[in-house]
C-alpha cells in the first residue's frame, strides 16, 4: 500500500492578486514573452498580464488563435510565431486549450515535425529543448497548469490525442481566483465537473497511493459543496477560489494518478465532435459509467455517497455504493449537465467508432474494472438517449 512513487515539480503561486507576479516569474526565464489566449478572451486579463511583463523590460508577442480542443494546425502556427519572435518562454493564459497549446506550441518550436509527432506512445519524445512554460489558468477545471499532458486534435484524422512527458510541466503556475470571475455559468459547470471527473478517477484508479487519494478526496469534496455556489454567484470570490484549489488537488491527482474509462470515452467525443466541450462529453457517459462500475469499487463509491449525503445513513455499503450513481445523476442535473450522447449532437451512425475510438487511449486500463469492445459499446448505447 505505501509503495509509491510521486513526483511534481511546478512551482504553484497560489491566491487572489497573484497575477501581479508575471513579470518577475516570466523574467526568471529570457526577455522574450510568447502569450498564448483565445481569440475572445477578455481583454481586460490580456492588458493588465502584459502590462506587468512589459513593466519588468519584458518583449511579448501575443498569439491568440487558440480554440476549444486545439488542433494540430494552431499549434504549427503558434510555433511558427515563437520561432520568428525568438520566444525564451511560453505563457498560457486561459482554459486547459490555451494552456495545452502553449505546451504543444514549446514542442512544436524547438523540435522538428509537429506536435503530432511527439505522442505518448511515439518513440521520438520531446527533450529539454522544450521551451519553459507559465500556465495561468482561468478555469477550474482541466488541472493542466499543474500536468505533464497537452491534447491536441488532428483534424483530418478526427482523432484527439495527447502529448504526455515531464517537459511539459509548466515551471510555474500562476492561479488567481480573481480571473476565475469572469466564467459564465455553462462553462463553470462543464469545467467544474471536468474537475471532478479527474479527482474521482484518479481516487478510483487501482495505481493511485496513499497520496494521490488524500490531494483527490479533498478536490471532490470541495468540489461538491462549492461547484453549484460557483454556478449561482460567479462574483464569489470565496467560492472561487475554493474551485481553484479544487481543481488544483485534482490535476496534481491526475499527473501521478491518471484518469479512467470515462475519459478515454470523452476524449475520442471530442475528437470525432470537435463542438462538444470535454466536460459535456464526460457529463454524457457519467451515468451509465457509474452503475457499472460501482460494484468494483464499493469502498469509494460508499464515500462518495457520504459526501453527498453525509447525515443519511444506509445499512450496508453496498446500498451506499449504489446509491452514489443516483446522487451523482442528480448533482448533474443540478449543475445543468444532465445530457445525452444524442443531446449533443453524437451521430448514432457513429457508435461503433466510437466506441472502437474509445479504446484507443489507455484510460480504460486503469479503471476498477478493465472493459472490453463490447462492454464499451453497451455503455455507449445506455448513454445516447437515456
Amino acid at each position: 500500500m505505501f509503495n509509491f512513487n510521486y513526483y511534481h515539480p511546478v512551482k504553484i503561486l497560489f491566491g487572489v492578486k497573484r497575477l501581479n507576479e508575471i513579470g518577475d516569474t516570466a523574467a526568471n526565464f529570457g526577455k522574450r514573452c510568447l502569450l498564448v489566449t483565445t481569440s475572445d478572451f477578455p481583454s481586460s486579463h490580456i492588458i493588465k498580464t502584459k502590462k506587468v511583463l512589459l513593466a519588468k523590460g519584458l518583449k511579448v508577442e501575443h498569439f491568440d488563435k487558440v480554440i476549444p480542443n486545439p488542433t494540430v494546425d494552431i499549434v504549427n502556427e503558434g510555433a511558427e510565431i515563437a520561432k520568428k519572435f525568438k520566444a525564451d518562454v511560453v505563457i498560457g493564459l486561459g482554459g486547459g486549450s490555451s494552456i495545452d497549446t502553449a505546451k504543444a506550441i514549446a514542442v512544436s518550436a524547438t523540435h522538428p515535425g509537429t506536435c503530432w509527432d511527439y505522442l505518448y506512445f511515439k518513440k521520438t519524445q520531446p527533450t529539454s529543448k522544450t521551451l519553459p512554460i507559465i500556465a495561468i489558468p482561468t478555469t477550474s477545471g482541466t488541472g493542466s497548469h499543474v500536468t505533464q499532458v497537452a491534447v491536441v486534435t488532428n483534424s483530418n484524422e478526427r482523432c484527439k490525442s495527447a502529448l504526455y512527458n515531464s517537459v511539459l510541466y509548466p515551471r510555474v503556475a500562476i492561479v488567481d481566483p480573481e480571473l476565475m470571475i469572469s466564467m459564465p455559468p455553462h462553462l463553470t459547470a462543464v469545467t467544474g465537473f471536468d474537475a471532478f471527473c479527474h479527482a474521482f478517477e484518479s481516487y478510483i484508479n487501482p495505481k493511485g497511493s496513499p497520496y494521490t487519494d488524500l490531494l483527490a478526496k479533498e478536490a471532490i469534496r470541495i468540489i461538491i459543496k462549492n461547484l453549484p455556489k460557483a454556478i449561482e454567484n460567479g462574483e464569489n470570490i470565496e467560492v472561487r477560489t475554493q474551485m481553484a484549489w479544487a481543481d488544483t488537488l485534482a490535476g496534481l491527482s491526475i499527473a501521478n494518478a491518471g484518469v479512467t474509462l470515462p475519459h478515454g470515452i470523452a476524449m475520442a467525443i471530442g475528437g470525432l465532435y470537435p463542438h462538444v466541450a470535454h466536460g459535456e462529453a464526460l457529463a454524457s457517459v457519467y451515468p451509465a459509467i457509474m452503475r457499472f462500475t460501482w460494484k468494483y469499487a464499493k469502498e469509494k463509491f460508499a464515500f462518495l455517497w457520504k459526501l453527498f449525503e453525509p447525515k443519511e445513513n444506509l445499512p450496508s455499503i453496498n446500498l451506499e455504493a449504489y446509491q452514489a450513481c443516483n446522487a451523482l445523476e442528480n448533482f448533474l442535473k443540478a449543475i445543468g449537465l444532465h445530457k445525452n450522447l444524442k443531446n449533443l449532437g453524437v451521430s448514432e451512425d457513429e457508435l461503433d467508432l466510437l466506441a472502437k475510438r474509445s479504446l484507443t487511449l489507455p484510460d480504460y486500463k486503469n479503471h476498477p474494472y478493465i472493459v472490453n469492445l463490447k462492454q464499451v459499446r453497451e455503455l455507449i448505447n445506455q448513454s445516447y438517449e437515456s
